[in-house]
């Protein structure tokens, strides 16, 4: 399979008929115009980070290798400041460039591996913050439509195309550029704290209240939690980072290799897990550190995964999160992944899963050698039935029957999607799953 595809997780693979790395937007024009004449379809991939087929190549696809970096910065003191990149550009290699600028993004999700057009077009969000997706940081973008036209939205040019292509699933087109609105660089303090899964509830408000960002996580077949709030600080002197030794320690020794060997050697006598995630747990502890923002954000996952993640209304998220830990265990699955737990406050992008609503995300995860597909099962439907929005780039059987009604806006996006991509150049088998044919 010499031009052979396969995403992050493994899960998905294809085989493209040809491959091209495009260098500008003329590239790309070209490129989905000889695709429309052949017949074919034509995807650009991002870094295979989705664990669904979203991005996944059946005829012609599109390398990001080429179309990266940072194009314009625009520091207008009475607008706010933007960043324009190529949307090929690592969201890690954003980070940088902007840290050099003294710029930072609001918010970011907890891995920076991905590319500008992958990020957002799937909804990657983040936790608390004014607003949490990557995609409401979004004030403009380039793309190449269906037809072959280079189209530019903002807010006065094409505003309807950027209003749902922010958020677009590779579906209205192969995006070149993304312009975010951004920021003064930034520092966050992170406190990480275990606590009972009693006081993670009892004082779940005040948490999110008193905390710009706050994570947690449960470790299934136990009490116990752990939680994370990350504070803005007032300047960038007040940073105090862990020691090299203690990062070391726990984020790359104890998060990445030991907790791999463990998921490794748990999945061959699942009868340990419980024990092991008890263990896990006692072996918390508690820990404060302050970084530039990204770097608080995010880290280093090497552990490779399966992921289902569901929005349900912030309101119901507790009780939603109490009624699978009652489903998980009256089951007989045994899972090694703690759950995790985040909040967003409601946006305006059509096709984000906190869109018109306050959110409350729960991530499921098991190992890539574990089978995912009962535990999964288990817990959709108690996420359905709250009125959960699936993550697109996350594990999910939605259709677009199941879809739509859960997205007042879902007729406007295929509606653009119809004017955009007529012939449908941009499809693949999940998003005619999603969307429709």
């Amino acid at each position: 399979m010499s031009n052979g595809w396969r995403n992050w997780s493994g899960l998905e693979t294809a085989t493209p008929t040809e491959v091209r790395t495009p260098q500008d937007a003329d590239d790309v024009v070209t490129a989905v115009g000889d695709a429309a004449a052949a017949g074919t379809t034509v995807k650009m991939v991002g870094t295979g980070h989705s664990f669904t087929g979203i991005a996944a190549p059946t005829g012609v696809m599109l390398s990001p290798a080429g179309l990266t970096g940072i194009l314009a910065v625009d520091r207008d003191p009475d607008g706010g400041a933007t960043v324009t990149a190529y949307a090929g550009t690592q969201l890690k290699h954003l980070n940088t460039a902007l840290e050099r600028l003294g710029l930072s993004l609001h918010n970011m999700g907890d891995i920076a591996e991905q590319t500008l057009a992958g990020a957002i077009s799937t909804g990657t969000h983040g936790t608390g913050g004014a607003v949490a997706g990557l995609a409401a940081q979004v004030v403009g973008l380039t793309l190449v439509t269906g037809t072959g036209e280079l189209l530019s939205a903002t807010a006065t040019e094409n505003a309807d195309v950027l209003d749902l292509a922010r958020v677009g699933l590779g579906a209205l087109g192969v995006i070149v550029t993304v312009t975010f609105r951004v920021e003064p660089l930034f520092a966050l303090e992170a406190v990480e704290q275990p606590m009972s899964w009693s006081e993670f509830h009892g004082g779940f408000d005040d948490l999110t209240e008193a905390a710009h960002h706050v994570d947690a996580y449960w470790f299934p077949h136990t009490d116990r939690m752990l939680t994370k709030r990350n504070t803005r600080l007032a300047g960038l002197d007040e940073v105090e980072p862990l020691p090299r030794w203690r990062a070391w320690l726990d984020d790359d020794f104890l998060q990445n290799t030991a907790f791999g060997a463990l998921c490794a050697a748990a999945n061959r006598a699942p009868g340990v897990i419980p024990r092991m995630n008890r263990m896990n747990a006692r072996l918390l502890s508690a820990r404060t550190y302050s970084d530039i923002a990204h770097r608080v954000f995010t880290t280093e996952r090497r552990v490779v995964f399966r992921e289902m993640e569901y929005a349900v209304p912030r309101a119901d998220g507790l009780a939603v999160l109490e009624e699978c830990r009652r489903v998980l265990e009256r089951s007989a699955e045994r899972i090694s992944f703690p759950v995790e737990i985040r909040v967003a406050a409601s946006d305006d992008v059509p096709l984000s899963t906190a869109y018109g609503r306050d959110s409350f995300y729960l991530a499921f995860h098991t190992h890539r050698d574990a089978d995912h597909r009962g535990y999964f099962a288990l817990m959709e439907p108690v996420l359905r039935a709250a009125g959960g929005r699936p993550h697109w780039g996350k594990l999910h059987t939605g259709t677009a029957d199941d879809l739509g009604p859960a997205y007042p806006r879902f007729g406007d996006f295929l509606a653009l999607r119809d004017r955009l991509d007529p012939h449908r150049v941009f499809a693949n088998p999940y998003l005619e799953r999603v969307l429709g044919d």
